[in-house]
């Protein structure tokens, strides 16, 4: 059992009971292959199925249009890979217009497609950490394969226009990718109202196990297939299905859909009171991205004089879980990618921690960590060779 108050819910958040009761027969009695033609194969194959409309009815897709994945990441590099295929194998030329602040599988898979001469345009966000959509729209070329744009950062929590970028580009005919990640179930997400062609998103994020994920397919839109073995989800994604992982992604999309109306308000809430308290205690305390539209459960705090490694260890150690920025990049010495394309320089990039938030947060919870964070700042300044600069 974690102990302590855990406040890292971007990273993962924790599967809730109803979850994994649903999940719990399908690990224990229930383990038919959805590929099999006797009952318990048929049993697995209505599961998957119902999965598929719970999760289509949360983005507002069609069933058909939901491909299940192992998560985030293999749901952007389907995306990316399978749009950019045909034109890697006949030798074409290609261009994707992205951001500089994407995700880390979307950004690697880019780099990697460069390596093989694909170009790549990265736009960057402003000092609010939002991107430009006549900017991205500009930058499409005659080429242009794939416009790749995630809807809410995963530090910073700031939501992109995306729904006015795919009205710019849809006379180009060129597919638009939404890392929606960060974003589906912690706010509305609908692909009609974002006007995007590929969706990607990921169980773990809204409390279904890890390990899951899924990424809408546009209906009509053909992509190529990162494996071969199968002939599962409709040829799309080879390999035996997750069949407990889905059913957990099934239900978490249902209660997601359920509370977003009564969940966005209450965190919104507790992030804003964070955030104004955390101001009037700590100098030079800058909450990143509050000048834009942001959901509602994150708070990206950029904190002069202090390492943030640092402070993640000193609450850690005084019960609160925090981080960084990205868990992926946990461990990484170099200052967040995301801060950096934002203008933070490199110093205050690498004094911001990320707290976010999730259904078990409350008040009290909030209250104690006010209490707990202004002290440890202090104790690391004092300790510390940047307390003899200005912040």
């Amino acid at each position: 059992m974690l102990t302590g108050v855990y406040l890292d819910h971007n990273a993962s958040a924790p599967v809730r009971p109803e979850v994994a009761a649903a999940v719990r027969p399908w690990l224990e009695e229930r383990y038919g292959n959805a590929s099999s033609i006797h009952r318990a194969g048929q049993e697995a194959r209505a599961a998957v199925e119902h999965a598929r409309r719970q999760v289509a009815d949360l983005i507002g897709a069609q069933p058909a249009e939901i491909v299940f994945t192992s998560g985030g990441t293999e749901s952007d590099n389907l995306a990316v890979w399978g749009t950019l295929a045909a034109s890697l194998i006949d030798r074409q030329p290609a261009h994707i217009v992205t951001t500089a602040i994407e995700h880390h599988a979307v950004l690697w898979a880019c780099q990697e497609l460069e390596r093989r001469g694909v170009a790549v345009t990265y736009i960057r966000p402003g000092a609010d950490g939002r991107i430009s959509a006549a900017e991205a729209a500009a930058a499409l070329r005659p080429e242009t394969r794939l416009v790749a744009v995630m809807l809410a950062n995963n530090e910073t929590g700031v939501l992109q226009p995306v729904a006015e970028l795919s009205a710019a580009i849809r006379a180009a005919g060129v597919p638009l990718l939404v890392d929606a990640v960060q974003a589906v179930g912690k706010i509305p997400v609908r692909v009609q109202d974002l006007g995007c062609d590929l969706l990607a998103l990921s169980g773990h994020k809204l409390h279904a196990p890890q390990g899951i994920g899924a990424l809408y397919i546009r209906r009509g839109l053909r992509l190529r297939p990162l494996f071969y073995g199968g002939r599962q989800e409709r040829e799309r994604r080879a390999g035996t299905e997750n069949l407990p992982g889905i059913v957990g992604l099934g239900e978490a999309a249902r209660l997601a859909a359920a509370q977003l109306e009564e969940e966005m308000p209450r965190l919104a809430a507790l992030r804003d009171g964070l955030e104004s308290a955390l101001a009037q205690r700590i100098p030079g305390l800058e909450a990143l991205g509050a000048a834009a539209p942001r959901v509602p459960n994150t708070s990206y705090l950029s904190i002069a004089q202090v390492e943030g490694e640092a402070l993640v260890i000193a609450l850690d150690l005084a019960g609160y879980r925090v981080s960084t920025g990205a868990a992926c990049s946990s461990g990484a010495i170099e200052p967040s990618h995301v801060l950096l394309a934002m203008g933070l320089p490199p110093e205050r990039a690498r004094g911001s921690i990320r707290i976010s938030l999730g259904l078990a947060t409350t008040a009290e919870q909030i209250e104690g960590f006010i209490r707990t964070l202004p002290p440890l700042v202090e104790r690391l300044r004092a300790l510390s060779p940047a307390s003899l600069s200005s912040p």
